[in-house]
C-alpha cells in the first residue's frame, strides 16, 4: 500500500526545487501546489511569442519584440524619478530602452556600451520613437538559446512571479520519470496521444499558441488521464459496493399489473425502459446501484413505486426516503391509492413518530407486517430493523453522499439502492458525479401533461400581474409567488417576502395568502404548506426554493420575482411545480430591467423550452460545471486540466475504459493495472488503491 518509489522525487517538499524557499512554498499553496507533482498539472494559461526578429521594423508596435542589439549611450534621468534611457541599435534602426527607478551602476553592468545583447519585451511608439520599457529579458548572445521562441505564461498567486514559477516547473520537469502506460494502447493510437512524460513536457513547453489549446494532443492526453483516474476511483467504489453480494429479487409481475390497471393510463416508453433496467438489476445477484434521473413531471414516482413493488413480489420489503418531512408525507399520500390497489401494506416513519406509536411501527417492520416504508432520515436510526429489506430508494441525490448510500445498504444485508433525482444533469456531469452508478433516464412527459405557458414581464408591471392573479383566484385557481433571494441573508429575504405577503393580502383579501420562509419553525412551515395543499389558502408566497417540493395539482400559476437572479435549473424546477393538474398553467418570470446579456439568455431559454436536459446543457455552457451544482456541495471533482464543458466525450470514454480495465483486472495487478495505480497515486486517489488492496 506504500507509495511507489519511482514517484518519490515528485512527492518531495517543494523547497527541494531550485529557487523555492519557505515563503515561496507558502505562496504556491494558494495555487493548490504542495508537491512537485502538482506543478506538472499547473499548465500555462497563455504564452508570448518571442520569435527572433532582425529589426524593430519587422513588428507593428505595440508588440512583443525579440531582437539582437548593440548597446549605445546611457542617459541617466535629469530629475529624480525620471526615466533612465539607453540608446540601442538593431541591424537596421536605432531605438531606446527605458527604465524607471533603476540603479545606474546595475544598468551599466547589464548593458555595457559597445557590447551586443539579446533583448525581448514590449515595443511601443512614443512621440514617433520606438521604445522598450523594462525589457522582460536581457541576455548575452551566447545565452540566447535559453530563451524559448514561445514563452509560456502561468497563472499566478500573490508572492509569485513568472520567473519563479517557470524555474520551479523546469526543476519539476527534470524529475519526471518515464512511467509505464495506463491508457488502452488502441485508444492512444487512435487519438494520436504522446506518452505521459512527453505530454507533460509538451504541455509546459508549447511551440506556439496551438500548444495551449485543449484539443492539443498533449493537453488532451493529460485531461484524459485525470478523467480516467476519477472514473477508475468511482468504478472501484462501485465494485466494492457490488462486492457485497446482493439478493436476487425476482418479481412475479402480479402486483405491478394491479398498480398499472388502477392508474388507467399507459407508461411512457422511457418509464417502461427504466422499470425494465431496474428489474434486471434487482434480479441479478450483485447489488444494484442505480440513478433514476428524470425531468420535472416525467413520472419518476411511479417508476420508483413499481420498483418497490418488485421487492414485495420477491418476498421482501422496500423503503423510500425523502429529504424532508413534508416530502415524505407527500410521497406517502401519493402512493397510498397505488398501494391500496395492489394490496401492499404501506407505512410512514418520520421524526414526529414518538412513543408507543413508533414502537408499534418498528415491531411491524421487524416482523414483516409492513411491506413498504416511506420516511425521512429517521429510517437510519439504530433501532429501525427490517425483516428483509431488498430495495432502498433515496430521493434527491444532492443531500446524500456515497457514505449514506453505503449505510443505507447496510440496513438490508444487501439491499439494492436506487437514487432518484429531479435535476436533469448533462451526461458529462452525471458521469463525473455519479460515475459509480448506472443511470436510467426519463426524458419523456406522460400523456396528458399540458405544456406550461411561460411569459416574461418587467417588474414595473407588477400591478397588472396582481390584477390577473386576483381574477384567477376568483376563478378558484391557486398560485405560487416566489420571492428572490436577497443578498445572502435570510433576514433580508424574510423582510422582502413579508412585504410582498402584506401587499398581496391587501390586494386579494385576508386568509387568501399564505407565507413560508427560511426563518419559520418547521411546524409552522408545515402548517402553512398543509393549508395551501388543502386549498384553504389560494396563494403561497415563498422565499427559498426548497419549500416548494410539494405537489399541488390545483396550483396552475407560478410567479417568480427577479427571475434573472435564479439559475436556469432552479427556474426549471420551480416552473415544474405547476402544470400538474388538468388546468392550463402559466409561469410568469418577472425581471428587473434592464437585463444583462446572460440574464436575457437565461430567461429566453426557459421561455422557449421545457426540456430539462436541453436547459441543463445550456446552463452548463453558460455557467460552467462547478457553478451548475454549486461547487460546495456538488461532489464534483476539481479537475486541473480537463474541462467538463468541452471534453464531455472524453469523460464517457474514460468511464467505459475504466470499467473495462477493472472487469479484466479487478486487483489492478497486470502491467497496465500497475501503471494505473501509479496514475491514481499521482492524482491523489489513494482511497481507490486502499479499496482495491482490501478487496
Amino acid at each position: 500500500m506504500s507509495r511507489p518509489e519511482i514517484l518519490y522525487p515528485l512527492y518531495a517538499e517543494l523547497e527541494t526545487l531550485e529557487g523555492v524557499g519557505p515563503k515561496t512554498a507558502k505562496a504556491f499553496a494558494a495555487l493548490g501546489v504542495e508537491r512537485p507533482k502538482d506543478l506538472l498539472y499547473l499548465l500555462p494559461a497563455s504564452g508570448i511569442d518571442r520569435t527572433r526578429r532582425a529589426s524593430v521594423r519587422d513588428v507593428v508596435p505595440p508588440a512583443t519584440l525579440t531582437v539582437e542589439i548593440e548597446v549605445g549611450a546611457h542617459f541617466p534621468p535629469r530629475r529624480k524619478g525620471g526615466p533612465y534611457r539607453v540608446m540601442v541599435r538593431d541591424s537596421q534602426l536605432e531605438f531606446q530602452l527605458v527604465f524607471f527607478h533603476a540603479r545606474g551602476d546595475y544598468l551599466q553592468t547589464l548593458l555595457p556600451t559597445g557590447q551586443r545583447r539579446l533583448v525581448s519585451g514590449k515595443v511601443e511608439l512614443f512621440d514617433g520613437v520606438a521604445q522598450m520599457v523594462h525589457p522582460d529579458h536581457v541576455l548575452r548572445p551566447e545565452e540566447a538559446s535559453e530563451l524559448p521562441t514561445f514563452e509560456p505564461v502561468y497563472p499566478l498567486a500573490a508572492g509569485l512571479t513568472q520567473k519563479v514559477l517557470s524555474k520551479a516547473v523546469t526543476a519539476a520537469l527534470v524529475r519526471t520519470p518515464v512511467l509505464s502506460e495506463w491508457i488502452d494502447p488502441e485508444l492512444k493510437r487512435r487519438e494520436g496521444w504522446p506518452d505521459w512524460r512527453a505530454a507533460v513536457q509538451a504541455a509546459h513547453l508549447p511551440k506556439d499558441v496551438s500548444g495551449l489549446a485543449f484539443t492539443h494532443p498533449a493537453r488532451a492526453r493529460l485531461a484524459y488521464d485525470e478523467l480516467f483516474a476519477h472514473q477508475l476511483t468511482l468504478s472501484v467504489a462501485r465494485a466494492s459496493l457490488r462486492r457485497g453480494k446482493g439478493n436476487a429479487s425476482v418479481g412475479t409481475g402480479e402486483l405491478q399489473r394491479k398498480v398499472l390497471q388502477s392508474i388507467g393510463f399507459a407508461l411512457t416508453g422511457a418509464q417502461t425502459r427504466a422499470v425494465a433496467e431496474i428489474a434486471a438489476d434487482m434480479a441479478a445477484p450483485q447489488r444494484m446501484n442505480r440513478l433514476l434521473q428524470g425531468d420535472v413531471g416525467s413520472g419518476k414516482t411511479l417508476v420508483a413505486f413499481l420498483a418497490l413493488v418488485i421487492a414485495v413480489e420477491a418476498g421482501g420489503q422496500g423503503v423510500m426516503m425523502a429529504p424532508t418531512e413534508i416530502l415524505a408525507r407527500q410521497h406517502h399520500e401519493g402512493l397510498e391509492p397505488l398501494a391500496a390497489a395492489a394490496g401492499v401494506r404501506l407505512a410512514l416513519l418520520t421524526g414526529r413518530d414518538k412513543g408507543a406509536e413508533r414502537e408499534a411501527k418498528l415491531a411491524a417492520l421487524a416482523a414483516g407486517r409492513i411491506d413498504i416504508l416511506v420516511g425521512t432520515h429517521a429510517v437510519f436510526q439504530k433501532d429501525v430493523h427490517f425483516r428483509d429489506l431488498r430495495l432502498a430508494i433515496v430521493d434527491e441525490q444532492h443531500r446524500f453522499g456515497v457514505a449514506q448510500r453505503m449505510e443505507l445498504g447496510a440496513k438490508g444485508e444487501a439491499a439494492d439502492v436506487l437514487v432518484m433525482t429531479a435535476t436533469p444533469i448533462p451526461r458529462s456531469l452525471a458521469l463525473a458525479m455519479h460515475g459509480d452508478m448506472d443511470v436510467s433516464v426519463l426524458d419523456e412527459k406522460p400523456a396528458g401533461r399540458k405544456p406550461i405557458r411561460t411569459v416574461l414581464v418587467s417588474t414595473s408591471r407588477i400591478d397588472e400581474v396582481i390584477a390577473h392573479l386576483a381574477q384567477a383566484v376568483a376563478d378558484g385557481r391557486q398560485a405560487y409567488w416566489v420571492c428572490p433571494l436577497v443578498e445572502d441573508s435570510e433576514v433580508v429575504d424574510y423582510a422582502s417576502a413579508e412585504a410582498r405577503f402584506q401587499q398581496l393580502r391587501a390586494a386579494l383579501g385576508d386568509g387568501v395568502v399564505g407565507l413560508v420562509h427560511g426563518q419559520m419553525p418547521s411546524a409552522e412551515k408545515d402548517t402553512a404548506m398543509a393549508r395551501f395543499v388543502a386549498g384553504q389558502t389560494a396563494v403561497m408566497v415563498a422565499t427559498t426554493v426548497i419549500e416548494v417540493g410539494v405537489n399541488v395539482p390545483n396550483a396552475s400559476i407560478m410567479v417568480i420575482e427577479q427571475a434573472e437572479v435564479f439559475g436556469l435549473s432552479q427556474l426549471h424546477q420551480l416552473r415544474g411545480r405547476v402544470g400538474r393538474g388538468s388546468a392550463a398553467s402559466t409561469c410568469v418570470l418577472m425581471y428587473q430591467g434592464p437585463l444583462g446579456e446572460s440574464g436575457e439568455r437565461r430567461l429566453k431559454t426557459i421561455r422557449d423550452t421545457e426540456d430539462g436536459f436541453r436547459i441543463a446543457e445550456e446552463d452548463l455552457a453558460m455557467r460552467g460545471a462547478g457553478d451548475l451544482i454549486g461547487t460546495a456541495q456538488s461532489g464534483l471533482p476539481r479537475f486541473r486540466v480537463a474541462d467538463l464543458e468541452r471534453q464531455s466525450g472524453l469523460m464517457a470514454t474514460a468511464q467505459t475504459d475504466a470499467r473495462k480495465l477493472l472487469a479484466e483486472d479487478p486487483t489492478l495487478s497486470s502491467p497496465r493495472g500497475l501503471a494505473a495505480r501509479l496514475l491514481l497515486w499521482m492524482l491523489d486517489h489513494e482511497r481507490a488503491i486502499r479499496l482495491i488492496s482490501v478487496g
